[in-house]
């Protein structure tokens, strides 16, 4: 049997498309697939041999030590394949390279643009520079692998079309059907939020929005905070008082809270590296018949236009109002909802997304 090897220091081995899209895809298709990823031991879950990496996840341990033992596990591994998954593992898909193996590198996010917006890192001056660096080194070496998976349509446009292929974080129908909706003890209008709890993804202002719809609304949390310091920011917040926080849940948890809800929210800030990406939780809210309250950024409007509301996702006031106006049409819930499910059954679902990446590991192997 051959046998396929993923790499991540960065994701957990549990992660969306790391391990419930592309791994447990791969196994489905016959291959013998091995996850490195932080976990706290080795085990094997549907398939999927994982690998266990120490759970420490600074970014000087990562780069000290962490991406090195996934290096010495990967070469023990002894794949035919090699499927890394982070930026900073970059020069050890090179290494694999240089032993002979055949190398994929999977671009979630495009870092360069993403770097912009650290300012821990300095200046913008400084920022742009560091940047600049990472982009030509990144497409110096990537030039040396087989195979290029891209998130995104323009992280596609940044990399040899005759390597590179498009795979995107569509639902997985098959994971989101066989969820039954979670009790619900309201009658309130429940929105919901499942991802990362940070500034820039809006958690701030959907909070803010929530104050002002006088208890009308309740809102749903999911995930993980940025740091401690932004959740206690977060409910000190008036609106705070309708949220419930139910941490870091699992993928199946999430989607029956999902289909207990009557629409979900997206409101990233418009950073650069968010103003063409299509976020995972848009998919999912879809495939669970939700209409969704989303930031209004251009390429957004058109690709979701019919299935969600626009908003200024730095304004409280509009967030509110669009959340409203839902909460008094049924009607427009219904539509919205419907129109987005029936989007994901006939275009955007990973069972249809998929058969691009098994096509691209028959290609590579043969």
């Amino acid at each position: 049997m051959v046998s396929i090897c993923h790499i991540t220091t960065v994701h957990p081995a549990f992660d969306d498309r790391i391990f419930h899209r592309e791994c447990k895809t791969l196994a489905n298709a016959g291959y013998s697939v091995y996850l490195i990823a932080s976990h706290y031991k080795d085990e094997v879950v549907t398939g999927v041999h994982i690998l266990h990496l120490p759970r420490k996840n600074s970014r000087l341990y990562r780069f000290l030590v962490k991406d090195w033992i996934a290096l010495l596990k990967a070469l023990y591994v002894n794949a035919q394949v090699y499927h890394f998954h982070d930026p900073e593992l970059i020069f050890v898909g090179l290494l694999l390279k240089l032993f002979g193996k055949k190398v994929i590198y999977d671009v979630h996010e495009d870092v360069g643009k993403q770097i912009l917006n650290k300012n821990w890192l300095g200046s913008l001056f400084i920022r742009k520079f560091i940047s600049g660096i990472f982009d030509f080194v990144e497409q110096i070496v990537s030039s040396k692998f087989d195979a290029i998976v891209a998130a995104t349509e323009s992280i596609t446009k940044r990399f040899d079309p005759n390597k590179t292929i498009l795979l995107r974080n569509f639902s997985i129908l098959e994971l989101i059907d066989k969820a039954e909706p979670a009790y619900r003890d309201t009658d309130k209008f429940i929105i919901i939020y499942a991802g990362g709890l940070t500034r820039i993804r809006g958690i701030k202002e959907i909070i803010q929005a929530i104050g002002l719809l006088n208890g009308s609304v309740e809102l749903w949390l999911f995930g993980r905070w940025e740091s401690e310091r932004f959740e206690e920011e977060c409910k000190l917040i008036n609106g705070w008082e309708n949220v419930r926080y139910f941490g870091f849940r699992k993928l199946e948890e999430v989607y029956s809270f999902m289909k207990a809800c009557n629409a979900g929210i997206v409101t990233l800030y418009p950073q650069k590296n968010y103003l063409y990406s299509l976020p995972v939780k848009a998919f999912e809210y879809m495939a669970c018949k939700l209409p969704i309250v989303m930031s209004n950024f251009s390429y957004w409007k058109d690709f979701f236009k019919d299935c969600a509301l626009f908003v200024d996702p730095s304004d409280p006031r509009d967030i509110a109002d669009k959340i409203s106006f839902l909460v008094e049409n049924s009607v427009v819930v219904w539509k919205l909802g419907n129109n987005g499910r029936r989007l994901v059954q006939t275009k955007y679902s990973w069972e249809a997304e998929s058969k691009k990446l098994v096509l691209l590991y028959r290609e590579l192997i043969k």
